[in-house]
C-alpha cells in the first residue's frame, strides 16, 4: 500500500459537539529523551503537527506531563487554537528528571495545571481534558469532581478519564459527562476489553494508548508481516486498520517525531481489510 496520497480517511466520530476523524496524532513524542525537554529539533517538530493537519488529522493529543509542558508548548506556538482541529490535553502526573510519572490528583493541583495548560495551548477554553490516571493519595471522586468543575466554569468544553478500570470509569460518570476513556489497547494487549464495552454500549470515545507498540506487535510479527505483504502495506498500518475496524469508538492516536513516519500512519486509514484477515486479527490474542 503506497503513503503518497495521505489523506485522512477514517470514520467520523463526536466529542461533544464537534465531529473528528477516528484517526488522530499523539503528541508525546514531540520532546526529548524519556519526554523530558525540549525536541532535539524543535523546527522538526513544528513539521510534523503542520503535515499532521495537512493530512487531514484533525484531533491531537497531549497532557501537561509530557517535557513536561514542552508538547503543549509545541502545539500552541504552531498550531494557535484552531477551530477545525480538537487539541486534547491532560493532567494529573508530575515529572521528573528521572523520568517517573507520578499520580497527583490533588483538586488545587488541578486548578492550577489547567492556567498553565490553557495558557500554554494559547486557548480560553481546552477541547478536552482528561484525568490522566487515578491517584491512590486522593479520592478518585473528588479529582473527578474537580473536572466537573472546570467545566462548569467554562475552562474545559468535554472531559475524559485514562488509565481506568470499569468501576472507576463508573464513577466518574456519576459526577461528570464522560467523553473519552485512554487505556492502553492493541493488538497483543487486550487486558483492558472490558471497558472498551463500556465505552462501545455508551458511544463513549475510547483512545488506545500504545496503539502500535512495537513490542506488542512483535509477538503477532508473522500474521502481521503476511497481511502487511498481501496489502503492500507495514505490519503498523495492518495494526492501525484492526484498530479501526474493532469498534466504531476506537480513536487510536498513533505519535512519532517524523514527518515520513506520520504520513506511513495516516495511510493506515485508506487500508482495508477483509471480514476475514479482521477476525484472523481479533483472535490472534484472544
Amino acid at each position: 500500500m503506497s503513503s503518497e496520497t495521505t489523506s485522512n480517511e477514517s470514520d467520523t466520530f463526536e466529542i461533544g459537539d464537534t465531529t473528528i476523524h477516528r484517526l488522530g496524532f499523539g503528541a508525546m513524542r514531540l520532546c526529548g529523551e524519556a519526554i523530558i525537554g525540549p525536541p532535539e529539533d524543535d523546527e522538526t517538530a513544528r513539521e510534523v503537527l503542520e503535515r499532521a493537519v495537512d493530512c487531514g488529522i484533525d484531533f491531537v493529543d497531549t497532557a501537561d506531563s509530557y517535557g513536561p509542558g514542552v508538547s503543549e508548548r509545541l502545539i500552541g506556538e504552531t498550531l494557535g487554537d484552531p477551530d477545525d482541529v480538537l487539541v486534547a490535553t491532560k493532567a494529573g502526573l508530575l515529572r521528573n528528571r528521572d523520568g517517573e510519572w507520578l499520580a497527583h490528583g490533588d483538586p488545587d493541583y488541578i486548578h492550577n495545571q489547567v492556567l498553565a495548560s490553557l495558557d500554554r495551548l494559547r486557548t480560553d477554553t481546552i477541547d478536552l481534558y482528561q484525568f490522566h490516571r487515578p491517584d491512590p493519595d486522593t479520592p478518585y471522586e473528588d479529582s473527578v469532581q474537580t473536572f466537573a468543575e472546570l467545566q462548569d466554569d467554562g475552562l474545559v468544553d468535554q472531559v475524559g478519564v485514562s488509565n481506568v478500570s470499569v468501576e472507576q470509569l463508573e464513577t466518574a460518570r456519576e459526577h461528570v459527562d464522560v467523553a473519552t476513556v485512554q487505556n492502553r489497547f492493541n493488538l497483543d494487549d487486550r487486558s483492558n476489553a472490558d471497558v472498551l464495552e463500556v465505552c462501545a454500549e455508551n458511544e463513549i470515545g475510547f483512545i488506545p494508548w500504545a496503539p502500535i507498540d512495537g513490542d506488542d506487535l512483535e509477538e503477532h510479527g508473522h500474521l502481521l508481516d503476511g497481511l502487511a505483504e498481501e496489502h503492500d502495506a507495514t505490519r503498523r498500518q495492518v495494526a492501525l486498520a484492526w484498530l479501526l475496524e474493532r469498534s466504531d469508538v476506537i480513536l487510536p492516536i498513533p505519535g512519532t517525531s517524523d514527518p515520513d513516519h506520520l504520513e506511513s500512519n495516516v495511510a493506515a486509514s485508506k487500508l482495508s481489510l477483509s471480514e476475514d484477515e479482521i477476525q484472523r486479527l481479533t483472535d490472534a490474542s484472544e
